[in-house]
């Protein structure tokens, strides 16, 4: 279904609403492309889920078999994967080929018996959270950066993360750290995932028909529709297939994702009239040419309520149950005024 155009009363009505929303659009999308990744104030804690994850031993026992062989085996390129119990240990730890479902890509394998003090020497206790997180900084970011050739969009939903042997691994004196790439929940904990890094969309977008909630923090995570949200979301918009061959001119970029995005909120909704009733607006992500260049091609449309302050509204129920489904900061939404449908550029007689 193609664009359709707005009356002069209605588009008039939305610039004001457009502009307001395009003034946070940054702050809140950049957190949109960063969904439950934690690259911000929760980095940490990205790391350490997959750090505790191997705690407990490979398989769970906290015991040193033969089942560790997998971890220090593992080499850049390699993918591995483990469950985790109910109570948060792993168990299973295994190399799986990267087509398959796994949580961490291997960038590279750093022996930290080699390292230059003592600090990891034979009678070393294994290193603290902190400390951990010190050699990911130190060891992890610069190399994983060089195994993508430079393609990681640090806005996008791969973290770099480390990995040590578990405690019993670590006393039978394995030195090894792995280095490499996970992407987390809102717990930071490794969710599976399928294919090499460095030739997936990196961009962490939300699914059509999923609803999403800003926190305090300007986060949004994923809620059920019938809970206060502010953005519920129509599509997917694929920049790369428009803009194959290089960074899009900014102007150029908004007005593919308005039309775009404008349309695909009209074909969600059913039509421009349901999109009109409902009271809210097409929103659209934008994407920085660092992440472009990192490997970050699309970006998630929505449907918003803009307050008149520049906030967002509180919207409860879905879209797709029209304005008798909705609640907008606990009210129904407004009255429209009476008008006839749009219909190739022009209202219907």
């Amino acid at each position: 279904m193609g664009l359709m155009k707005k009356s002069p009363a209605w588009r008039s009505a939305v610039a004001v609403q457009i502009a307001l929303i395009s003034a946070i659009a940054a702050a809140v999308f950049m957190g949109i492309y960063g969904i439950v990744s934690n690259h911000g104030s929760n980095g940490g804690d990205t790391t350490a889920a997959s750090e505790q994850s191997s705690a407990g031993g490979a398989d769970g026992s906290g015991s040193s078999d033969a089942k560790v062989e997998p971890f220090t085996s593992a080499s850049a390129g390699s993918c591995v994967t483990w469950d985790i119990n109910e109570d948060g240990s792993a168990a299973s730890f295994k190399e799986v080929e990267c087509s398959e479902q796994h949580r961490f890509e291997v960038s590279t394998v750093e022996d930290l018996s080699v390292y230059p003090t003592s600090e990891f020497g034979p009678d070393a206790s294994r290193p603290a959270l902190t400390r951990q997180h010190q050699l990911r900084d130190e060891l992890c970011e610069s190399a994983t950066v060089s195994y993508l050739h430079s393609k990681w969009d640090p806005h996008g939903k791969y973290d770099i993360a480390s990995i040590l042997p578990p405690e019993s691994a670590w006393n039978n004196g394995d030195r090894t750290l792995l280095c490499g790439l996970q992407t987390t929940d809102d717990h930071g904990v490794p969710q599976l995932t399928t294919g090499n890094v460095e030739a997936s969309e990196q961009a962490n977008l939300a699914k059509p028909g999923e609803c999403l909630a800003i926190d305090d923090q300007q986060v949004p995570h994923v809620v059920d529709c019938a809970q206060p949200h502010q953005l519920e979301t129509v599509s997917v918009i694929d920049l790369g297939k428009k803009f194959p061959d290089a960074y899009p001119d900014g102007k150029e970029m908004d007005k593919f994702l308005s039309d775009s995005c404008t349309a695909a909120a009209e074909d969600y909704l059913g039509g421009e009239e349901q999109l009109y009733q409902s009271t809210l607006q097409p929103f659209w992500g934008t994407v920085s040419e660092e992440s472009w260049n990192g490997g970050t091609k699309s970006v998630n449309c929505s449907l918003v309520h803009a307050r008149d302050d520049g906030g967002f509204s509180s919207i409860t129920g879905a879209a797709t149950g029209g304005r008798q489904a909705l609640s907008i900061d606990g009210n129904p939404p407004e009255e429209r005024p009476e008008r006839n449908p749009i219909r190739d550029n022009k209202p219907a007689p």
